[in-house]
């Protein structure tokens, strides 16, 4: 238990700081400094990342991935519109 507590922790973490960029580019609508291949590559991992933590029935990995693989796919998707 505290092993999964301290997992949903780090997630809750690592996840929740995609947030602020979301946000700025959002509102900005301005996404100049944001590398294309980071994000293509971060959410390609992010993907696998929560596949592996489905097949393996890990819910810290399924549930930080997938929210973080919502909010960088809306960076990416920021970033090809705006440029």
């Amino acid at each position: 238990m505290l092993t999964t507590l301290i997992g949903l922790g780090a997630a809750a973490c690592t996840t929740s700081s995609f947030l602020p960029q979301v946000i700025k580019a959002w509102r900005s609508r301005s996404t100049t400094d944001i590398s294309t291949g980071m994000f293509v590559l971060l959410t390609t991992g992010n993907a696998m990342w929560l596949l592996y933590g489905a097949l393996i029935s890990d819910v810290p990995l399924v549930v930080a991935n997938a929210i973080t693989l919502g909010l960088v796919t809306a960076i990416l998707g920021l970033k090809l519109r705006y440029g």
